[in-house]
């Protein structure tokens, strides 16, 4: 009976990663939101975040995860974006170190500013749990989480451990971990 029960339960684990491999969520093409909010650690989150604020996506941009040292006026030049873009709809959150933190911080921030819709931007195998860190945190509030995913090339260990990681979020959360 448990070797049964240990066989389905990898059985069902095998199953979930390979789900989760094939069906990484892609990007979403323009969607109004109220604000857009960018992971840092990661190529070309940044940028789609920028990109899509110039062209007035949303109204603001929140930046989750960034150094204490960085300031608006560096990202204006490593965008090649003017300073005044970044003076007037970005901000910076510096608190988050790791995905449950910037859930939190990102919270916290579209409370703040009451905004009902944002654009969570990440890379793709980093969304899923990205998503669900950000719609828990959110509980009790009502604002529409879209995920925009940013493509990209994982490995098997990236992959791997990315699943087993949000796996044991889902596992942990109810206990409130």
């Amino acid at each position: 009976m448990i070797r049964r029960l240990i066989a389905l339960l990898i059985l069902l684990w095998g199953l979930g990663f390979a789900v989760f491999a094939l069906t990484l969520p892609r990007p979403i093409g323009d969607r109004q939101t109220d604000a857009i909010v960018v992971l840092t650690g990661g190529a070309g989150r940044l940028d789609r975040g920028i990109d899509l604020l110039a062209r007035h996506q949303a109204q603001r941009l929140f930046v989750s995860g960034t150094d204490r040292t960085v300031r608006k006026k560096e990202l204006a030049v490593r965008t090649g974006r003017p300073v005044a873009l970044f003076d007037c709809c970005v901000d910076l959150g510096k608190e988050s170190v790791d995905t449950r933190s910037n859930a939190t911080e990102t919270a916290k921030w579209l409370e703040a500013h009451h905004y009902r819709s944002v654009r969570l931007i990440t890379t793709d195998w980093h969304m899923p749990r990205a998503h669900s860190d950000l719609n828990r945190a959110l509980k009790g509030y009502d604002v529409t989480v879209v995920p925009d995913a940013i493509r990209s090339q994982p490995g098997f260990m990236t992959l791997f451990t990315e699943y087993n990681k949000y796996v044991l979020r889902l596992v942990a959360a109810p206990f409130g971990y």
